[in-house]
């Protein structure tokens, strides 16, 4: 049974860490203004903009104890990461959710958040929000980003997408769950993997050899995530790069022939990854996919 984080009234308070890559503050004013704008407070850590001089937004134990103390406040209602990056499973084994488990929040991010939401599914069945970060609010108050809005208010999620040729028809339902396919290898035999047996999953990538892709793919195969999915959403993978000498399949086509054994529904194109395109997604909860020629959706069911 998931336990779903109480959802945010005018007057909560979102704070805002990076756990991961190192952020400009400015890069943030825009998610600040934004969030105030929405009638809620906003808590700032002192990682976003850090003084660390490398590539991560402070050290180990400074992005750690941060998160540690946002996770643990009463006065905290979510969190909004700053960025993706790397470095979140660097710090996930020693951050401690006791206090989390008895009062959840929702922790709200995406690409190397992934670990986070797979880490806390696996372990402690809570709700997570996949969904843009503070540095996408710097594109506008867009659809995108008040899909965010519209998620920890408790709007339940109903998102449609055009057909595609590669999909397979049908109607799956069950917890949906994923994020950043080369995080969801990176977990793969870790504390924080993820069971996906009749659940919908999401893909999505960003900056990949296609080759690279491929191998991540066969990885989640090998390791029995695709075979007994409920359904499977392929979102963007921008910024794909080829090899001198070519692979030889595009993306899609490289997913559609790994999973072309299964019988589950699969879209392709759904708007969730690394580009403006990217849907606020309740990961955990039950949703139902359905799949015609022409129309894909995706409904919250609770």
């Amino acid at each position: 049974m998931i336990k779903i984080p109480p959802y945010l009234k005018k007057g909560s308070t979102i704070a805002i860490t990076c756990p991961a890559g190192y952020m400009a503050a400015e890069k943030a004013q825009s998610c600040i203004h934004t969030l105030q704008q929405w009638g809620f407070q906003v808590m700032i850590g002192k990682t976003l903009g850090s003084t660390s001089q490398n590539y991560f937004s402070g050290t180990d134990e400074e992005r750690l104890n941060e998160l540690q103390a946002m996770l643990d406040s009463d006065a905290i209602d979510a969190i909004i990461f700053g960025r993706g990056g790397y470095g979140i499973t660097r710090i996930i084994d020693t951050i401690n959710f006791t206090r989390f488990k008895k009062k959840p929040k929702w922790l709200i991010g995406y690409s190397d958040i992934t670990a986070l939401h797979t880490h806390i599914h696996s372990k402690y069945k809570i709700a997570t929000l996949h969904a843009p970060m503070a540095a996408a609010f710097n594109e506008g108050n867009n659809p995108f980003i008040s899909s965010i809005r519209n998620a920890i208010t408790g709007k339940k999620i109903n998102y449609t997408c055009d057909g595609y040729t590669l999909n397979k028809k049908g109607i799956a339902t069950g917890q949906l769950v994923g994020g950043n396919l080369a995080l969801l290898a990176h977990v793969c035999g870790t504390a924080s993997d993820i069971d996906t047996k009749n659940k919908i999953l999401f893909i999505e990538d960003i900056g990949e050899y296609i080759y690279n892709i491929d191998r991540m793919l066969l990885q989640l195969k090998r390791s029995g995530k695709l075979q007994q999915l409920a359904g499977l959403i392929v979102g963007s993978f921008s910024g794909i790069k080829d090899t001198e000498r070519p692979f030889g399949k595009t993306v899609n086509d490289s997913i559609a022939e790994m999973i072309q054994e299964y019988n589950y529904p699969v879209c392709f194109n759904f708007p969730v990854g690394h580009a403006t395109e990217n849907v606020a997604l309740k990961s955990g909860i039950t949703h139902q996919l359905s799949i015609t020629t022409k129309k894909v959706t995706l409904t919250e069911l609770r």
